[in-house]
């Protein structure tokens, strides 16, 4: 089973979050592409699947940003690329963050 990360932590500041950048999280050939299904498929359900804990929900949108980041944008029958495996997506969203600390700060 995948470990709760919490996304929020590396950008408080005094306890308080400040804004969290976009991230795009890169291809890779290891990632999973499903039909997401209107009212059948949920991206806590996908994360339970594919990340054995209903948490990183948000890492399956920071792949599929064509739609907006919210779930409910995501059209009927639409193909989604899931960030796999876990540790991988994890990896590479913590990268991502990183370059963006570097170029931006926090």
């Amino acid at each position: 089973m995948a470990e709760y990360y919490d996304r929020y932590n590396r950008f408080k500041i005094n306890g308080i979050v400040n804004t969290i950048p976009g991230i795009v999280l890169p291809n890779e050939p290891t990632d999973k592409m499903v039909t997401y299904k209107l009212g059948q498929t949920r991206l806590d359900k996908l994360s339970q699947t594919y990340y054995g804990n209903p948490y990183h929900g948000w890492l399956i949108l920071l792949a599929n940003q064509q739609y907006g980041g919210l779930e409910f944008n995501i059209p009927d029958m639409s193909v989604i690329r899931i960030p796999y495996p876990f540790k991988s997506a994890l990896e590479r969203y913590i990268n991502e963050i990183d370059k963006n600390i570097k170029l931006y700060g926090k």
